[in-house]
């Protein structure tokens, strides 16, 4: 029974394990040329090593993981094979795990700026009139911000010339595309105006944030109206 169990680990358990850390490490790299050719001559050797162990075995009636006077060579095969495993849970982690963190984190990221820019680009107060616009070009870029305020100035007297006073709520928001370095983001707002004497005016806004990333954080560089043409 010990025996078997001795060949089970380290006869046929081990070299499988390596293989299959082998194999992972090509699919998580999305098998290149040049680990096609690494991955084969590994493969080989390891197969090699097994046929080898199995004639040695027939011949000598003892194989590596039952010779009493080889415990080196036990340590060895134990050896590459937790090698190739640490190997494949590395390359995983750093081509699946971490890319997977910073998208979702990144998502996450532009969905907030983007809604935060959108209700505060349908928000107005006489009594402030920049101070939705301050919010909202914290998060531009500076020459976007610029062109914002420019864009925004005229509306912004006509608006506390009338009294007007307007406020905006995201209902939804979300990623339309994201890359690296750039993100395009649909909010969707509901929007109530209220000018003096009059009932309040409710509509529903639907705005497109693009976004890029400037170092590591993110900036927006357009808002415009999803429907505009």
């Amino acid at each position: 029974m010990r025996n078997r169990l001795r060949v089970l680990a380290f006869d046929v358990a081990a070299p499988l394990a390596a293989i299959a850390a082998i194999l992972y490490i090509g699919v998580a790299l999305a098998w290149p040329l040049w680990w096609v050719s690494v991955a084969s001559i590994l493969c080989l050797l390891i197969v090699e090593g097994v046929i080898v162990n199995f004639l040695l075995a027939r011949r000598d009636g003892v194989t590596v993981g039952t010779d009493d006077d080889g415990p080196g060579l036990r340590l060895a095969v134990v050896g590459v094979a937790t090698a190739a495993l640490v190997a494949a849970v590395a390359v995983g982690y750093t081509r699946w795990t971490v890319p997977d963190r910073a998208l979702r984190a990144d998502s996450a990221e532009v969905v907030g700026i983007a809604s935060s820019v959108a209700e505060a680009s349908a928000t107005f107060t006489p009594a402030s009139p920049t101070a939705a616009i301050d919010r909202a070009t914290e998060a531009m870029a500076p020459d976007r911000a610029q062109r914002y305020r420019d864009e925004f100035s005229a509306i912004a007297k006509e608006l506390t010339k009338k009294n007007v006073t307007a406020h905006a709520e995201t209902i939804s928001a979300g990623v339309e595309a994201i890359g690296p370095r750039d993100a395009s983001v649909a909010v969707i707002m509901q929007g109530t105006q209220n000018v003096p004497g009059k009932p309040p005016d409710v509509a529903v806004l639907a705005l497109r944030i693009t976004l890029s990333k400037d170092g590591d954080r993110w900036l927006v560089d357009d808002v415009r109206p999803i429907n505009s043409r």
